[in-house]
């Protein structure tokens, strides 16, 4: 036996994460607990410290040994039960069964209600009497701090005279600990010098190394069943290892039954205050996993950051090269997360996401397609619906009565204000994949920038609510023409319907839309198509927010064609994927995807047209059902799910998970918006002013906008031409090329935008609209061309 002595085999192999298919999520309600935990095939995998977007760990399980004839990974040879012993609470039993039946392993988890320990109470029962008194338990810890398996450090500790094992990594240190004390312990390098290499061997433990330095690590220590076959593991963090072992012992010195009634207590103090469980399937079972699951993905110290997943999508396939995982902020998915809580009746962590929004906007509106918890912008792309969503959910809260002495003209401005000046092409859709014309962005847009009208008019400011309410007629009146083809092939007799995008560049601003001919390059691998034969559900998002009514001709032939291109039948009930040609997703073969695959069905796209069968008067209760039998036995609902026939050996099983992210926020907050909107009888996320003006009233549009960021060639005869600008200009313009010419000044919209309205509707058809912007600085330099269409040319807005 070697003892006291350094780990052969550094650096370890390479470092790998562990399955995205997670059984639960955890942390303590309160704001000092600043720990996280998941869970999967029975097991502790990431444990977050000391922000939600910081995975330190891999996994945490037993290895349990005769000692003569086998050595069982808990996590790959045991039969794993996922239970939820108390109410309205992320509090987890864990019940590991021995596939033969001679023993069991009875685990229940919590965190340390007000320090950041993990706490693991375990009882042995052993069913086989030939077993009793020879069964050993080993608990093996993979440390993967601060985000990586690479340059860890770990030894042998004994502060406060207890049996610990310590791992650091720059500032960050973990306390490995057991109640009672470990009897042996060991750290060695994974996959030479590491306890699964050492137990695998000959079932017994032979290396006792003290350190193991800068490499992928592992920890183990056998624990002591010599008193009794119940114990409590703990996992403590800190800044240093006095301050990681002290909250350890701390957590350890307080019994477990206490630390769990206190745990236990703090969630069920955030149950809904509406009560929404009459109005689903199974009582409300899902719907209290969800709101917890939702509040949980909250950051403890950058309060109202809530982060996508607590999970890496395929992450038994990525190394540390890969910061893979959705434990970043999306601001679609937050406001998502924010608004289905507010369907619960909170209102607290919803504002604090506003609020957090309004700190990580920048002053010219815009905000960063996903950031860290600190609001550091991650991917830079940019997606004008999530420049929109802090709208929807600035009116939302001042709805419920929930701003509190926050005001949200600043954010809500500042974001209408970039709208207008960058919009409508967006250089990202909700999927991240293309640029153009996007059915679901412009549904956002419409609706966020008539609530910035609402909110304008609450201050009396009714010239920036009149232009407001113009630009936004002027976005609905084209709708049809910008992203409806004409030619459609996919459903014989239903060639007019919307398409998934019509692809322009946001750069180009004298690009025209063209639905029926336009070329759409797809994401990950999934070819060039016409865009008039790649459909989607985005534009749904249009009878949800109130843009067009549930029984609009063109949204019903719409959802034809992606029922019987997109639908897929599954043994819960009916799932959707996002688009035909989608390479998003799990390869046919059961594989991982690993920058193309094929797109599966989505609960969320369950969800949503759930919605639109709410909205159309049908009853939504067969896809609420559906959805609660797409959970895991957990409560757990993924990101995608297998929609092809069975894999052999269960490899992939049809409607059950792929290895994408679960459980996905976005997922639960559809969920639990269904569920509300099923009460009320109306979509939850409908807003109002949207719903009158163009869903029943129809309001059309008698102006034409023009910006240098979306130019408009062509316009109708009769209508307007106005010109907005982001700063005060004249237009010098002329109607007869420049025989004579008239000035314009702009005036000032209220919010960072000024326009100027040319006479157009007074000239005729066939005129042709010559003018530049003379800038405070000087002259554009360059002239503009509107062309007056006649009564038989179609008007285009590129």
């Amino acid at each position: 036996m070697n003892k006291n002595s350094i780990a052969f085999g550094a650096p370890g192999i390479e470092p790998r994460w562990t399955s995205s298919a997670k059984d639960g999520i955890g942390t303590a309600y309160h704001s000092s607990a600043c720990i996280w935990f998941t869970l999967s095939h029975g097991i502790i995998n990431e444990i977050y410290f000391p922000h939600v977007d910081t995975p330190n760990t891999r996994d945490l399980q037993f290895l349990i040994t005769d000692g003569e004839s086998f050595c069982h990974e808990e996590r790959r040879d045991l039969l794993h039960q996922t239970e939820y012993p108390e109410p309205n609470a992320l509090l987890y039993r864990l019940t590991n069964a021995d596939r033969a039946g001679r023993y069991r392993l009875v685990k229940e988890i919590v965190v340390d209600p007000h320090s950041s320990v993990l706490l693991m109470h375990t009882r042995l029962e052993v069913l086989d009497p030939k077993l009793r008194g020879k069964l050993r338990l080993y608990a093996l810890l993979a440390p993967h701090m601060k985000g990586t398996g690479k340059n860890n450090s770990a030894w042998l500790c004994g502060l406060g005279g207890r049996k610990l094992i310590e791992a650091q990594r720059e500032g960050v240190d973990l306390s490995f600990g057991c109640a009672p004390d470990f009897t042996r312990r060991s750290v060695g390098y994974v996959g030479f010098s590491d306890g699964w290499q050492d137990l695998m061997d000959n079932f017994t433990m032979d290396w006792e190394f003290d350190e193991a330095a800068d490499g992928n690590i592992a920890l183990i220590g056998e624990v002591d069943l010599s008193a009794g076959l119940e114990f409590t593991l703990g996992v403590g963090f800190g800044r240093s290892s006095q301050s990681a072992c002290a909250h350890l012992l701390q957590a350890l010195a307080t019994p477990f039954a206490d630390q769990r009634e206190k745990y236990v207590r703090q969630w069920q103090r955030t149950c809904a205050k509406v009560d929404l469980s009459a109005h689903t399937k199974d009582g409300g079972s899902l719907m209290r996993v969800s709101q917890c699951l939702l509040l949980a993905h909250e950051d403890k110290i950058f309060q109202g950051a809530f982060v996508a997943s607590l999970s890496i999508p395929w992450g038994d396939t990525k190394d540390d090269s890969d910061r893979g995982g959705y434990h970043l902020v999306w601001t679609r998915d937050m406001v998502q997360t924010a608004t289905a809580l507010l369907a619960c009746g909170q209102t607290e962590s919803p504002l604090r996401a506003l609020i957090w929004l309004a700190c990580v906007q920048a002053a010219d509106g815009s905000l960063p397609q996903n950031s860290s918890i600190r609001g550091e912008p991650y991917w830079k792309g940019m997606q004008l619906d999530e420049v929109a969503v802090p709208i929807l959910l600035a009116w939302r809260l001042q709805q419920a009565d929930a701003l509190r002495q926050f005001n949200p003209w600043t954010l809500v401005s500042r974001a209408a204000r970039y709208l207008i000046l960058h919009g409508p092409v967006t250089a990202q859709e909700r999927w991240e994949e293309n640029s153009g014309y996007s059915p679901s962005t412009l549904a956002t847009i419409i609706a966020s920038v008539v609530c910035t009208a609402e909110f304008a008019r609450g201050r009396k400011d009714h010239l920036a609510a009149d232009f407001l309410l113009d630009y936004a007629d002027w976005l609905s009146a084209h709708l049809e023409d910008w992203m409806v083809t004409s030619r459609g092939e996919l459903v014989q007799g239903k060639p007019r319907h919307y398409v998934r995008i019509t692809p322009a560049d946001p750069k180009q601003a004298m690009a025209s839309p063209d639905p029926d001919h336009a070329e759409l390059v797809i994401a990950n691998g999934g070819g060039t198509h016409p865009a008039r034969n790649i459909v989607g559900g985005d534009f749904l998002h249009l009878v949800r927010l109130g843009v067009r009514a549930a029984d609009d001709p063109l949204i019903v032939d719409s959802l034809a064609v992606i029922d019987h291109v997109l639908k897929r039948d599954l043994p819960q009930g009916a799932g959707w994927r996002r688009y035909n040609h989608d390479g998003y997703g799990q390869k046919a073969d059961g594989s991982a995807y690993d920058g193309t695959g094929e797109g599966r069905c989505w609960p969320i796209l369950s969800g949503e047209r759930a919605h639109y069968e709410l909205a159309a008067g049908r009853d939504p209760m067969p896809i609420i059902e559906a959805m609660e039998k797409f959970a895991n036995e957990g409560g757990m609902l993924s990101e995608q799910l297998w929609d092809d026939d069975d894999l052999p050996e269960g490899k992939m099983m049809r409607g059950s998970p792929t290895g994408a992210a679960m459980p996905l926020c976005w997922s639960h907050a559809e969920y639990v918006t269904l569920v509300r909107s099923h009460k009320d009888g109306v979509c939850f996320d409908r807003i109002e002013p949207v719903y009158q003006r163009y869903a029943k009233d129809g309001t059309g549009s008698t102006i034409e906008m023009w910006t240098l960021a979306h130019q408009s060639q062509r316009i109708a005869h009769g209508k307007t031409l106005r010109i907005i600008t982001g700063k005060a200009v004249t237009i010098h313009w002329s109607a007869d090329g420049w025989a004579t010419a008239n000035d314009l000044a702009t005036r000032d919209a209220g919010f960072g935008c000024w326009f100027g309205d040319l006479p157009s509707a007074q000239l005729s058809a066939g005129v042709r609209i010559v003018f530049t912007i003379v800038w405070q600085e000087g002259w554009e330099g360059k002239d503009f061309q509107v062309e007056i269409a006649a009564s038989n040319q179609t008007p285009i807005t590129g």
